[in-house]
């Protein structure tokens, strides 16, 4: 008989566990802001998805877990600055985004409730991600990192290649909205602040003499250290020092609940 209690109990808790918790997936767009690219949000904007775990704490609050994929790129060609445009590097890169954090509600909110039915909210999260940025080089995509476009790696500096994973604040905004029992839709926009300057490949580094660099990090690092414009000579940082890179992911999500959904509102 205690077998039979315990298991009923056991397992009234797992399904209360499952109409708290929601799972959505979200499509919508990614961008890039540094060095390349200033100013200009929602320049360059490339595809992104992701998947979003929710477990509902109560009316306020979710506890979430994302993994998200986006592309980002930019190019000083298309600056309005005729500086930069000479300078004229270009890099892509594919993100893997891996994050968990907090959802706060502006209004009591329960996946399931008729009355309690739509809220906006803000999020906060942490996490880390991986990037690799790229570029064009004859024809060809380029890995930049390996060859040290800074020096870094070789007796040019005492930087080491930068790392690939980097830590991610992931935060912004959204709002969401029921369609029937167990389903919702939501729109939401986020930036991500990075710890890192070079998810574009230039940083701080400075400009390095091409015959030293070829002869420490090869020809196409060389060529690619320094692609500026014929006549002009640019001597000094590659980069602003000062700031480091962030990127942004959007889109829409539709969520569905992991149970039954529960109609009754509860904090």
């Amino acid at each position: 008989m205690s077998f039979l209690i315990n298991s009923a109990n056991v397992f009234g808790q797992n399904e209360n566990f499952r109409s708290r918790s929601t799972l959505g997936f979200m499509v919508g767009g990614s961008y890039y802001i540094g060095d390349l690219n200033q100013f200009g949000h929602f320049k360059n904007t490339n595809l992104s998805a992701g998947i979003i775990y929710k477990y509902h704490l109560n009316s306020r609050v979710e506890i979430r877990g994302a993994f998200r994929y986006g592309k980002v790129e930019g190019y000083d060609a298309q600056s309005k600055f005729e500086v930069q445009q000479a300078r004229n590097f270009s890099f892509q890169s594919h993100i893997l985004e891996l994050s968990g954090g907090v959802e706060f509600n502006f209004l009591n909110y329960k996946l399931g409730n008729e009355k309690y039915f739509f809220s906006p909210y803000l999020f906060l999260d942490i996490g880390a991600f991986k990037m690799n940025p790229r570029t064009d080089y004859n024809g060809e995509l380029v890995e930049l990192q390996p060859i040290g476009t800074e020096g870094q790696g070789s007796l040019l500096s005492d930087k080491k290649p930068y790392s690939l994973y980097q830590f991610v604040i992931p935060f912004g905004i959204g709002v969401k909205m029921n369609i029937g029992r167990r389903f919702a839709i939501g729109v939401e926009y986020g930036l991500r602040k990075t710890f890192t300057d070079y998810l574009d490949d230039v940083g701080g580094g400075n400009y390095l003499n091409r015959g030293q660099l070829a002869a420490q990090n090869g020809d196409i690092a060389a060529d690619l250290s320094d692609r500026s414009l014929e006549g002009y000579n640019f001597t000094g940082q590659r980069g602003n020092a000062t700031t480091k890179d962030w990127y942004s992911m959007f889109g829409v999500s539709i969520y569905f609940s992991l149970g039954k959904s529960d109609n009754c509102y509860y904090q």
